[in-house]
């Protein structure tokens, strides 16, 4: 604070600077000035423009110590109350400030809060036509329209059940119940709402669980993998998607692996960004590049490391590293 407070003052300081040297000068180029008198009366103002000058930073700076200090949290308490005129106007406006930033954040928060409602409401609702169209596109006998129905009624949910988890995120650590979770039902769920999409466009699965349990939230495993697999059959057709499970280096690892078109290496640092879709093919209007950006985020609280290995036209693997035990100690306490 003090190089600060001596920038703001230098023109204050150099002034009387300038006046001691003006009168020191006077008086040697003066024979009638005795000179000595002079010189030890400058040598006494200095010195008490030095106290003066301690005392008065001491002063001056004691509120604006404070304002450098000052948490972001809109706490306008913890601030020095102003004591010179400048101070206090800047002070007021401080106060003044921060009380209509806290209403509009009250505000806005208020209003996030009630859209957030207001969608998963609606998300709900609209879940209950969505069972109800796969049962009537069950009942049709018509194989091909069946199949195109069924695809179409597929996008519809992965894309609710994206927007669901979206909405959540922000307070997916409320809802997190780390415990030992099978992997083969989880898997073969998701693969069984993919079927009818897989059949059309000629995918299989080969499925190899080396470690069968892992410890984690079933459910938001099961949102991460949807996305993994999702993407896998998205950019794969008459060929076999490998999902497998085994330990390295004390970790669990499980791999998700096509033979899909690939990443462009260009693109594989972006590929977690919310909204990238791809250069190669920027012209699909299917992909809303939220799948990945979304596995990523849900994955940072379930303490999941995600690697990506690929090569353009031969395939993408996709790696999913769990955490050991202890490392869960902060989320499950034990």
């Amino acid at each position: 604070m003090m190089k600060e407070y001596l920038k703001e003052r230098r023109s204050w300081i150099l002034l009387i600077v300038s006046l001691e040297l003006l009168i020191v000068l006077v008086s040697y180029l003066d024979a009638t000035i005795p000179f000595m008198p002079i010189l030890y009366i400058v040598f006494l103002s200095a010195i008490i423009f030095v106290l003066f000058f301690i005392v008065r930073y001491q002063k001056e700076t004691k509120f604006y110590r404070s304002l450098k200090d000052w948490e972001k949290d809109l706490d306008i308490t913890n601030l020095v109350h102003g004591e010179l005129p400048f101070e206090k106007i800047a002070e007021n406006t401080l106060t003044r400030q921060t009380e209509f930033f806290k209403q509009e954040a009250n505000h806005q928060f208020t209003s996030l809060e009630q859209e957030k409602d207001e969608i998963l409401s609606w998300i709900h609702e609209v879940k209950t036509p969505l069972t109800a169209m796969s049962l009537i596109i069950d009942r049709l006998e018509d194989q091909q329209i069946k199949s195109e129905l069924r695809y179409e009624w597929l996008r519809i949910h992965l894309l609710l059940d994206q927007q669901l988890h979206q909405k959540r995120l922000p307070f997916m650590e409320n809802d997190l119940y780390i415990e030992k979770t099978s992997l083969q039902p989880l898997i073969f769920q998701e693969l069984k709402t993919l079927q009818s999409w897989c059949m059309q466009k000629r995918i299989g699965f080969d499925v190899d669980l080396g470690v069968p349990e892992v410890l984690t939230d079933a459910k938001w495993l099961g949102f991460i993998l949807r996305q993994l697999i999702t993407n896998a059959v998205k950019y794969s057709k008459d060929t076999d998607i490998v999902i497998k499970s085994y330990q390295k280096d004390g970790h669990t690892c499980l791999d998700v692996t096509d033979c899909g078109r690939g990443i462009d290496p260009k693109d594989l640092p972006r590929i977690f960004e919310k909204g990238f879709t791809s250069t190669a093919k920027h012209q699909d209007r299917a992909a809303t590049g939220m799948g990945l950006y979304l596995a990523k985020k849900a994955a940072k609280p379930l303490l999941l490391k995600f690697n990506v290995s690929s090569q353009l036209g031969k395939g993408t693997t996709f790696t999913l590293t769990f955490p050991k035990r202890n490392e869960f100690v902060h989320i499950t306490g034990v």
